[in-house]
């Protein structure tokens, strides 16, 4: 029974995250052949194939929808991560969240190249990405500080979140580029790696 609500749980979840990546995709659509106020919520709603009020639900406005959820860790996976696991070594741990986060929600190279293209024609967008990414990094800097003790300060917490992102910045590149069939995850991985033999 335990495990029947789990499943229907985790269907549900996958619903809602499908859903949402729906709206999403169509925001940068509509943003890649309007710009951003070439549109209204009405258009993307109608577009998305989902109510207004469901819409709504999801995103508050354009620029939430084009910009879309980032993905979520679950509070037991932030748990062992704070209380020093998995692995105990806090780059690997590190990368298990990035792993988390990514794994089941990838990107395809089509979605990739047009999120790019949205983003550099439009500088709002930028702009919100920006102080998002701002918002992300404090949260986490602060799971870094909680997990690692006060001598671990927040500029350096700062820094190891920034040469992750990095990493991250060039897993989506070799996405575009890769020919293999890799996923964004397993790229992010082989990212690290490198980062690693070179800081050895």
């Amino acid at each position: 029974m335990h495990f029947m609500i789990e499943s229907a749980i985790s269907l549900r979840e996958q619903k809602r995250w499908d859903t949402s990546l729906r709206i999403t995709r169509c925001a940068k659509v509509l943003t890649d052949e309007n710009g951003l106020d070439g549109f209204t919520m009405e258009d993307l709603a109608d577009a998305a194939e989902v109510s207004r009020r469901t819409l709504f639900n999801y995103f508050p406005s354009k620029l939430d929808a084009v910009l879309g959820e980032h993905p979520e860790i679950s509070p037991s996976v932030l748990a062992t991560f704070i209380a020093g696991g998995p692995h105990g070594n806090l780059a690997d741990d590190l990368a298990e969240l990035a792993r988390a986060a990514l794994t089941g929600k990838q990107a395809d190279r089509d979605t990739v190249e047009l999120t790019r293209r949205v983003m550099t024609a439009n500088p709002r967008l930028l702009a919100a990405a920006h102080e998002r990414f701002e918002s992300i990094t404090e949260e986490f800097t602060a799971l870094l500080v909680e997990r690692e003790g006060a001598d671990f300060t927040p500029a350096r917490a700062r820094l190891i979140l920034r040469l992750f992102v990095a990493l991250f910045d060039c897993s989506l590149g070799d996405l575009l580029d890769d020919a293999e069939t890799r996923t964004l995850d397993e790229i992010f991985v082989d990212q690290l790696q490198y980062a690693r033999d070179f800081f050895a």
